[in-house]
């Protein structure tokens, strides 16, 4: 009987450990699934800058717009699970850094020293943006968020085929939308209606499965409509 009883309560110390076990594995998941996004997004950026070095601009446009689609996943993840963290924010804005601000300066092309001169205010305007806008008002933004002028420079360059000159004219104007301090709402596209979210769906599925000539009209059309009918269009309404 003694020995029953033994086994028994290593059993139940067997199954509670493996139970606290697995509750600290879900729990790290829970707290680390947006950083693993925001990596997934920084390997992006990353990526384009390589493929851009190597002269591969159509590759690092689609780079691009796999991050930006990263980083509206990115913050919706973490609000809908409660794992907002200053480590998180730190690392998204990094991400964000590197792939909406060096790997989209480098589609630029620049090869002289105008072309230089507008990649580093292209890059100045996106460390600004992030670093020194804030809007002091729950779910807006001051200046244009850098995802948005990088999915229209990528799918710009989609769709004309790397026309240098329509592109630095782009991104020209979204120098200006960027270090504008009118503001623009958290469209928070996976969170509010569902329109929005087939949005997102569809720009999964341009991206990933879609040519490119279906996949750049269709992030310009989305980009553009944020840019310019913010309020009226993408304004949250939970």
């Amino acid at each position: 009987a003694p020995r029953r009883v033994a086994g028994v309560f290593q059993t139940e110390k067997k199954s509670a450990s493996e139970g606290t076990g697995r509750d600290r594995m879900l729990e790290f998941i829970r707290k680390n699934v947006a950083n693993g996004l925001s990596m997934a997004n920084m390997v992006a950026g990353l990526s384009s800058v390589l493929c851009s070095l190597n002269g591969q601009y159509h590759h690092s446009s689609w780079l691009l717009l796999v991050g930006f689609l990263l980083d509206l996943a990115d913050g919706a993840v973490a609000r809908q699970l409660d794992a907002c963290s200053a480590l998180g924010a730190k690392l998204d804005d990094f991400a964000d850094f590197t792939t909406f601000g060096l790997a989209t300066a480098l589609l630029l092309q620049p090869r002289g020293v105008l072309d230089g001169l507008l990649a580093i205010a292209y890059v100045l305007a996106v460390f600004t943006r992030l670093c020194f806008f804030s809007s002091g008002i729950p779910f807006t933004y001051r200046g244009l968020p850098c995802p948005y002028a990088s999915s229209l420079l990528a799918g710009t360059f989609l769709l004309t085929g790397g026309n240098v000159t329509l592109l630095h004219a782009a991104a020209v104007v979204m120098i200006f939308f960027m270090v504008h301090r009118g503001f623009y709402p958290h469209d928070k596209v996976l969170e509010s209606q569902l329109w929005k979210k087939v949005v997102y769906a569809g720009g999964v599925a341009a991206v990933l499965f879609s040519p490119a000539a279906v996949a750049s009209v269709y992030c310009l059309a989305w980009s553009t409509s944020y840019i310019v009918f913010p309020f009226a269009v993408w304004s949250c309404k939970p």
